[in-house]
């Protein structure tokens, strides 16, 4: 146990340093590619939270803070995310992929009541991470005209979140949302005839609150064991400003690398305060199982459409949905002589109407995820600690109007060290 927590960390340390969150050409709108706010346990099961109350004591629920009535022990968990992309245009048939691995996700999280518990968890948000070049020949001039578009940055978030135990069927919870990051946006216009490069470059400087409010309410058949769960969220709330600043000029690059202007004469440049940045969001689920043995839930996501600031102009995006089942299986916690009669299955699979619309085709995803936590080797079902393995398979996009298909396989591992840490013994 001691030697897989100590290797944990080097892992966490190799990540930090290695941090390269990868994306899909679709996140040079807005604020970048949206990573789903999720622990491995959650993502293995379609994006299920809403109405998911673990039945171990070693899982806390940062999704629906109130799920979070079995939670007793204190629970560290670090996460790490490989994520294998595969792009595919109709135009000039053209193929890429792109792979990255970078930390998704480090929490902590105690009881500091039988009734009040409390977590803290850092997680990356959005990201840009892109570089399109597209050029056109004009035959009669015989002029090339290139199109760059370059994009970096990683918006991230830290989570403190409450939940409270009203009685055993009732609870309420709270979390509040702090994101932070710089995203950067650049188009250059560039043509064979001229030795001045024309460059808009975007800046956003993020520092931005938000609030999630959570209820649950589950109801357990003592003679049966059989549980029926209800949950709902809403997050609202925009705190702060993000700062937008644009720069309009043209320059040419005096290294091969291209990161060294000169000769820049600037045409415009301005700032402006944007607070619609995160819209309002609400979730509702519900979800049965049998205690200690399986668990089935379906959930309904909404995000509030929104307008922000893209190269200067006024991007609208549309209302989204995403609808997502899943759950769990455990065949018996109690065989000892068998440790895959031990391991926790997870499943899921979720479809979701995307925010953006282009070219008059909208920007859907959809996939499967399975996973599984495999425990260590004295875990109980008191303390489900163990290592969390998820795997994500979907797609993205289209190929309709020379847009872009993304399919991807997603790779998540992690570990989760429970146990009754940070209290007093009452006798040696």
């Amino acid at each position: 146990m001691k030697k897989i927590f100590v290797l944990s960390f080097i892992s966490v340390g190799y990540f930090l340093n290695a941090q390269n969150l990868s994306n899909s050409p679709y996140a040079t709108y807005g604020i970048g590619d949206v990573k789903y706010d999720n622990t491995i346990e959650t993502t293995s099961m379609g994006g299920i939270s809403t109405a998911f109350i673990s039945d171990f004591t070693s899982n806390f629920n940062f999704a629906n803070p109130a799920n979070n009535a079995n939670f007793e022990l204190t629970s560290i968990k670090l996460e790490a995310t490989n994520e294998n992309n595969y792009f595919k245009t109709d135009y000039n048939n053209t193929k890429s992929t792109k792979h990255s691995t970078y930390l998704s996700n480090i929490s902590l999280a105690f009881p500091l009541s039988p009734k009040l518990k409390m977590g803290l968890s850092y997680q990356p948000y959005s990201s840009k991470s892109y570089e399109i070049v597209h050029t056109d020949y004009n035959e009669e001039t015989g002029v090339t005209i290139g199109n760059r578009f370059k994009g970096s940055g990683t918006l991230n978030t830290a989570q403190i979140a409450l939940g409270y135990k009203i009685n055993d069927k009732f609870a309420v919870g709270a979390r509040a949302n702090y994101y932070f990051g710089n995203l950067y946006d650049l188009n250059e216009l560039a043509a064979s005839n001229a030795e001045l490069i024309n460059g808009y470059e975007t800046k956003n400087s993020i520092r931005n609150f938000n609030f999630t409010l959570g209820a649950s309410y589950q109801n357990l058949n003592t003679s049966t064991d059989r549980k029926l769960t209800i949950g709902a969220t809403t997050t609202f709330g925009n705190t702060s400003n993000m700062v937008t600043e644009y720069l309009n000029s043209t320059y040419y690059y005096s290294d091969v690398g291209r990161t060294v202007k000169a000769n820049e004469s600037i045409i415009e440049q301005k700032s402006t305060n944007s607070k619609n940045l995160l819209p309002v969001k609400a979730s509702v689920g519900v979800g049965y199982g049998e205690d200690n043995k399986w668990f089935l839930s379906l959930q309904g996501d909404y995000k509030k459409g929104e307008s922000i600031a893209y190269f200067g102009q006024s991007l609208d995006l549309q209302d989204s949905y995403r609808f997502s089942a899943g759950g769990w299986y455990l065949p018996n916690y109690n065989n000892f002589r068998s440790y895959f009669s031990r391991i926790v299955y997870r499943y899921g699979a979720f479809y979701e109407k995307g925010s953006l619309q282009i070219a008059g085709q909208n920007i859907n995803k959809f996939g499967v995820t399975a996973g599984v936590l495999l425990p260590f080797k004295n875990s109980s079902i008191t303390r489900m600690s163990g290592l969390e393995i998820g795997l994500e398979v979907g797609k993205r996009g289209t190929l309709k109007n020379n847009l872009i298909n993304q399919n991807y396989v997603n790779l998540k591992l992690g570990f989760n060290f429970a146990d009754k840490w940070f209290r007093k013994t009452l006798y040696n």
